[in-house]
C-alpha cells in the first residue's frame, strides 16, 4: 500500500516527504543516529493525530513521537522505516488556575516558555531539565524528566494531574483530572509518565503548578576530593535541610565552564558544590548560615553566600550548560559525550562517588562527574571516540559497571533520562540483579495490551 498518499489524504502539507526536510529528525541530543524516517507528520488538530495513528495501527506503520528532540539516550530517533509524529505544533498554554494550582496545556510547550508565562500568576511549574530552553512539556512528561529542581519538587510524575492520550488505535482517552486528590482504580497518568511515547501520543497535559520562592541564597563550596562533597550533602540533608538546587561539579566541569563561560574557580578545587536555599526574606539570611556551617565540617577550601540575583542567574545558566560547555574538551572531531545517569540515595553518595572515579581511573577514560547531587543523582559525562572500537568497549564496559554502582547501593541506573535504546541492557540488569526480572514481563504485557500491534516507538526500552 502506498503509506505517503494516504497518510497525505489526511494531512494534507502537514506531511513532510523530502529526503533533506526529514534529516533533522534522524538524530536527537544523543550520540545515536537513527534510520531515515519514512515521512514526518507534524499535525495541527487531535482529530488529525487520531486518524494517522488510527491508519498507522491498521497498516502496521511504526511510529514514533517526538518533542523537542532533547531526548539523551535515543528515545526519540526514528528506526526501521518509521514515521515521525512532531508535535511541535500542538504549542499552545490552554488555561491556568492559580486558585486550583493546575495549567492545561498541549505538549510542543516549551518548558521555559511555560514558565515565563506562569511568571505573571507569580507561579511556576517546577520540572526542570537543563534542556528546558528547548524541552516540552510531553517530551518531559515521556521520560519523567527531573532537573535541577528535583532536590526540592521531585521529578515530573510529582506534576502531572491528568493526561489527553491517543492511543496506537486512534482512540482518545483522558486520564486523571483537575484535583489534587484522586482515587478512581488504577493511576493511569503515573504509568504514562516516564512510558517513553511506548503507550500512546499525548495531546494534552493538566500539570500542577505552585508559588514562586519568596527568597534565595546561594552557596559555593570547594573541596579537594569528591567523597567530602558526597558527606556534606549527606550530612546536609540529615539534618533537616532540604535546598531548592545542590549540584556538584568537577575540575573537567569546571575548566570547560572557565573555558566557555569565563567563570573562574580556585585552582586548588578539584570539585564544586552549588547549593540554593529557598525561605522567607526574614530568614533567608539565618538558613543560608546554618547551610554554610554544616558544609564546613568537611574541610572545604572556600565558601561563599550570594543573594545576588544576577549572579546567581549567571551560574545557574552555566550550570544548565555543562553539556554544550564540555564538547569544548574534546580531544578528537569523532569524539562524543555519552552521559551516564545513575542515582543512589544520599546517604550512599560518598562511596559511590568514591567507586565512580575509581571505575574512571580502572577503564582509563576521561569522564567529568557531575549531577543533581542533593537527590543522589549522578551523571559521568564520557568523552568517547565513536571511530574507536576498543575505546568504545571500555566505554560500554564503564557504562555496565557505572550502572552497577547505582544497583549495588540500592539505586537505579537511570535517574532522569530514561531507558530509549541506550539503557535497554542495563534496565534488564537492574531487573535480574535485583529479583525483578518478572517485572520486565508485567512491563512487556501492559504495552502488549495499549498497542498490540507494537507500532509504538519500537526497539526503545525493551525489545518486544
Amino acid at each position: 500500500m502506498d503509506h505517503i498518499r494516504e497518510l497525505s489524504r489526511i494531512l494534507g502539507s502537514n506531511l513532510i516527504t523530502e529526503r533533506e526536510q526529514k534529516i533533522p529528525y534522524m538524530t536527537d541530543a544523543s550520540y545515536y543516529e537513527g534510520d531515515l524516517p519514512m515521512a514526518v507528520a507534524i499535525p495541527d488538530t487531535v482529530d488529525q493525530v487520531s486518524a494517522v495513528m488510527k491508519y498507522c495501527q491498521g497498516n502496521s506503520v511504526p511510529v514514533v513521537a517526538r518533542g523537542g528532540g532533547t531526548a539523551l539516550t535515543g528515545s526519540s530517533i526514528p528506526m526501521e522505516d518509521m514515521l515521525v509524529i512532531s508535535l511541535a505544533k500542538f504549542d499552545r498554554i490552554l488555561e491556568v488556575h492559580p486558585e486550583d494550582r493546575y495549567a492545561i496545556v498541549e505538549p510542543g510547550v516549551k518548558l521555559d516558555n511555560l514558565n515565563q508565562h506562569l511568571q505573571k500568576y507569580g507561579f511556576f511549574y517546577p520540572p526542570d531539565p537543563a534542556s528546558s530552553i528547548a524541552a516540552t512539556v510531553g517530551g518531559s512528561i515521556s521520560t519523567n524528566a527531573g532537573g535541577l529542581r528535583a532536590s526540592m519538587y521531585g521529578t515530573t510524575k510529582n506534576w502531572v494531574l491528568g493526561l489527553e492520550l491517543v492511543l496506537p488505535d486512534g482512540n482518545k482517552i483522558n486520564t486523571g483530572g483537575k484535583v489534587l486528590k484522586r482515587t478512581a482504580g488504577y493511576d493511569l497518568t503515573s504509568l504514562l509518565v516516564g512510558a517513553e511515547g511506548t503507550l500512546g501520543i499525548i495531546t494534552k497535559a493538566i500539570v500542577k503548578i505552585w508559588p514562586l520562592v519568596e527568597s534565595k541564597g546561594r552557596i559555593l563550596a570547594y573541596y579537594d576530593s569528591i567523597e567530602k562533597v558526597g558527606s556534606a550533602i549527606s550530612d546536609l540533608k540529615g539534618k533537616g535541610i532540604t535546598p531548592l538546587i545542590a549540584e556538584f561539579l568537577d575540575r573537567i566541569t569546571m575548566h570547560s565552564l572557565s573555558q566557555t563561560r569565563g567563570l573562574e574557580f580556585p585552582e586548588t578545587a578539584s570539585h564544586m558544590l552549588i547549593i540554593d536555599i529557598a525561605s522567607t526574606r526574614e530568614s533567608i539570611g539565618r538558613e543560608l548560615k546554618d547551610a554554610e556551617e554544616i558544609l564546613k565540617k568537611f574541610n572545604p577550601i572556600s565558601t561563599e553566600i550570594t543573594t545576588d540575583k544576577e549572579e546567581m542567574d549567571r551560574i545557574y545558566e552555566a550550570r544548565k550548560g555543562a553539556y554544550s560547555s564540555l564538547l569544548s574538551e574534546r580531544s578528537t572531531m569523532s569524539e562524543r559525550v555519552v552521559i551516564g545517569d545513575i542515582v543512589v540515595p544520599a546517604s550512599e553518595l560518598p562511596q559511590a562517588l568514591k567507586e565512580s572515579e575509581e571505575k574512571v581511573q580502572k577503564y582509563n577514560l576521561t569522564v567529568a562527574l557531575f549531577g543533581h547531587i542533593s537527590d543522589g543523582n549522578i551523571h559521568a559525562n564520557i568523552y568517547a571516540d565513536i571511530a574507536d572500537q576498543d575505546h568504545m568497549k571500555r566505554v560500554e564496559s564503564f557504562q555496565h559497571d557505572f550502572a552497577m554502582i547505582a544497583i549495588m547501593h540500592g539505586g537505579s541506573v537511570s535517574a532522569e533520562h530514561g531507558i530509549g535504546l541506550e539503557k535497554k541492557e542495563l534496565l534488564k540488569m537492574e531487573m535480574d540483579e535485583t529479583n525483578n526480572a518478572y517485572v520486565m514481563e508485567i512491563m512487556k504485557s501492559i504495552r502488549k495490551i495499549f498497542d498490540p500491534n507494537g507500532i509504538m516507538n519500537r526497539g526503545k526500552m525493551f525489545d518486544q
